[in-house]
């Protein structure tokens, strides 16, 4: 295989992208049996099977290379024509990001009003849990991406951005009728508010607390969203681990009380983007770096929260982001802080 004939590369990524042959074959004024011929002569050529005839259809592993190509390649483009001067009739420059909702209530949008438009740019945001936001970019679905890991997708750069904290609150009323004697105990059997069921960032607090015992009891309401998870928490239908920024002005005003106060939790958050010489991208890099050294903690300032082997919850991901599965501690080696919904 000498090369990958670019007409079938966009047809598979049509595919991909609209989720059916037909609609692939309407997107780009072709017939169905001209898209199904393209998408076979590719994996005929790959010697892979590209696509899942399913419905939607979905890119195999070797499919998500090629669609990841794709994309690099439409980027590619794109930036050519626009130092060509012929970008005009393209429209705007489309840039996939996929970020955790923390971030995305937090501080992200603020860096995104920094990104220069001598070039429009169109954004386009994909919430999703931390510890799957690099699976988008590994199916080229993203260009980049905020995570909380270090290592690398194949084809992509890492830096760190910095660290999140995130407190553990309640109303004072809740602490009064759940966390009236040992705290660890307590929280055991305290209503928890969780951002959904992979959330397991209270989980991680309370096996700290216990050295790995136990997590969080077993009342939970799940709150999928970063402002409804706050309002939540202080609305008393549970305790939760909050984002600082989040939870300082309550805590000020008396709505809420930090129930291990010297203990919050701290999560490394991670950039991670296509290896591309993309002036657009570049620019979307430098400004969200620039706003993550103003909102977010120095590296040092904190530890990530990391379990050691055998301890439950050793190795998972803490609400959509590797913020720390539990670390069984006694009290003077409990992290500095850490982050949460990724």
């Amino acid at each position: 295989m000498d090369e990958l004939p670019l007409d079938q590369v966009r047809t598979l990524l049509a595919v991909v992208d609209e989720g059916t042959f037909d609609a692939a074959a309407a997107a780009l004024h072709v017939t169905p049996s001209a898209v199904s011929q393209r998408v076979k002569a590719l994996e005929q050529r790959t010697g892979r099977v590209l696509l899942l005839r399913t419905k939607p259809v979905r890119a195999t592993e070797s499919g998500e290379v090629v669609v990841r190509f794709a994309r690099q390649l439409a980027r590619l483009e794109r930036d050519a024509r626009a130092e060509l001067g012929l970008a005009a009739e393209q429209g705007p420059a489309r840039i996939p990001v996929a970020v955790n909702a923390d971030s995305l209530a937090t501080w992200f949008l603020p860096a995104l009003t920094r990104v220069p438009q001598d070039h429009p740019v169109c954004f386009e945001l994909y919430r999703e849990d931390e510890s799957h936001t690099t699976a988008l970019l590994r199916e080229g679905q993203v260009m980049a991406a905020v995570t909380s890991s270090p290592d690398p997708v194949a084809g992509c750069t890492v830096r760190l951005l910095g660290l999140a904290r995130y407190l553990a609150v309640a109303t004072p009323e809740f602490a009064a009728r759940h966390l009236t004697g040992d705290l660890a105990e307590d929280l055991r059997e305290a209503p928890t508010v969780v951002f959904d069921r992979r959330d397991e960032l209270q989980d991680t607090f309370v096996r700290a607390l216990t050295r790995g015992r136990s997590g969080a009891g077993k009342i939970r309401h799940m709150v999928p969203a970063s402002d409804g998870f706050r309002d939540a928490v202080a609305a008393g239908l549970g305790w939760g681990l909050v984002p600082e920024p989040q939870a300082a002005p309550l805590l000020r005003a008396g709505r809420l009380v930090e129930l291990a106060a010297g203990r919050p939790m701290d999560v490394p958050l991670y950039w991670q983007q296509w290896k591309l010489d993309s002036p657009a991208l570049s620019a979307v890099a430098a400004a969200v770096a620039a706003v993550a050294a103003e909102a977010l903690l120095p590296q040092g300032a904190g530890r990530p929260w990391t379990a050691p082997a055998g301890t439950a919850g050793a190795g998972t991901a803490v609400r959509g982001t590797d913020r720390g599965p539990a670390r069984g501690a006694a009290k003077d080696q409990w992290p500095g802080r850490t982050d949460r919904r990724a």
